[in-house]
């Protein structure tokens, strides 16, 4: 009797798998320069599987490009242009539910005739900061998710890095060369922000759970140390972290489940006629919902926590380029236990927002002038009572 079945799911697997590795999606984004965020029209883009070269096509004049029938599943992709170091794009995850949109920036590549120059390999790590020197290195969206117990937590998967050390393990904040982790900062599109974590002690830069979902990360820097003077009020580390543009030309949606949170995502264009488009996120703890349906959780002790994340992307054709984007997010947690007859309960609240508008404009062929606003704030609460049981005082 078993054979029969064990045949039966064999061929159901082998089915699965054809019909799996048939599921396509679309691949495409904008090349620019680094420097000057001009589009570089003319481009090679090679898309890679496994080391295997399947397609490639031309960035048009504005500089984007569009890969069609690109299976689901990990990929790489192969920038080139003449004049600019080539950029290699590795561990690009392709889902069925959404496409993959990129922002890709090009730098200049500098060779001197008539000498002989030894060029270090361009490496992934290379931070997007040209200011920074050392301690420095890009991390991207594919390595929040796929770092072990990183939690798609940026802060969690820098634990892993050389010199990075966590400070206990109910919380993501950083121990860096020994620093103190109070002094990581922590940059959004550009400007200091608050601490963008859920469950946060007073004065501290982590928390148990990052606001910071990976859905709205694009590729972003992390320091170590040796800062670019921009970074003036960081002693520890530095996590200066972009934000992604939604997709302009189709409307997507996604909702993840898990037992950290539950996520749901939407992002499209405002018009078929115009570029902009919005993202945004919103995400709350499942065990709390599940509480609300009155489905028991074990532990006494239920974290409560939602948080709101969005980014606009207006365009224009003559004032420049404005983006809205913010973050909020609140979280609470109580807890008691018996001390002998004594009951002790704690309860700590912990609340941020951050709401910012962000403007770039070409001033000439070789510059270009960027200005961003943003409003914070953040508030803590915590307070401990104990009672007497027995006399109940």
């Amino acid at each position: 009797m078993r054979t029969p079945l064990l045949i039966l799911i064999c061929i159901a697997a082998l089915f699965t798998n054809a019909t799996l590795s048939q599921i396509t999606q679309t691949v495409r984004g904008t090349v620019l320069d680094h420097e000057l965020r001009q589009p570089l029209p003319g481009a090679s883009v090679i898309l890679y599987t496994e080391g295997i070269q399947k397609q490639g096509v031309i960035t048009d004049k504005d500089g984007n490009f569009q890969l069609d029938d690109v299976p689901v599943g990990r990929h790489a992709l192969q920038i080139n242009f003449l004049g600019y170091e080539e950029e290699y794009l590795r561990d690009l995850l392709v889902i069925a539910g959404k496409q993959l949109i990129l922002d890709v920036e090009m730098r200049e590549s500098l060779e001197l005739l008539d000498e002989v120059v030894i060029v270090a390999e361009v490496e992934k790590e290379k931070p997007l900061n040209e200011t920074a020197t050392v301690s420095a290195r890009m991390f991207t969206v594919e390595e929040t998710k796929r770092y072990a117990g990183s939690f798609d937590d940026p802060a969690r998967m820098a634990q892993a890095y050389a010199g990075v050390n966590f400070e206990a393990d109910a919380n993501n904040s950083l121990v860096i060369r020994g620093n103190s982790p109070r002094g990581m900062l922590w940059r959004m599109e550009g400007i200091d922000i608050p601490n963008p974590n859920h469950f946060a002690d007073l004065g501290s830069s982590g928390g148990g759970i990052n606001m910071l979902s990976s859905n709205m990360m694009a590729n972003s820097d992390f320091f170590t140390g040796t800062f670019p003077a921009e970074y003036g009020d960081a002693t520890a580390g530095v996590f200066d972290i972009n934000l992604r543009k939604g997709n302009n030309e189709e409307r997507e949606y996604a909702f993840q489940l898990g037992m950290l949170g539950t996520n749901v995502a939407l992002e499209g264009p405002f018009s078929k006629n115009y570029k902009g488009s919005y993202l945004v996120n919103y995400r709350c703890s499942t065990l709390q919902m599940l509480n609300a349906f009155g489905l028991e959780v074990v532990g006494d002790a239920i974290p409560q926590y939602q948080d709101l994340s969005f980014k606009v992307w207006l365009p224009t054709n003559n004032i420049g380029n404005f983006s809205l984007f913010g973050i909020g997010g609140k979280s609470d947690i109580q807890d008691e236990w018996m001390v002998k007859n004594e009951l002790h309960e704690d309860d700590a609240a912990y609340q941020t927002g951050i709401a910012g508008i962000s403007h770039q404009i070409l001033l000439s062929d070789k510059s270009y002038l960027k200005s961003v606003f943003a409003y914070t704030l953040s508030e803590q609460y915590y307070d401990q009572s104990q009672r007497d049981t027995v006399t109940n005082v």
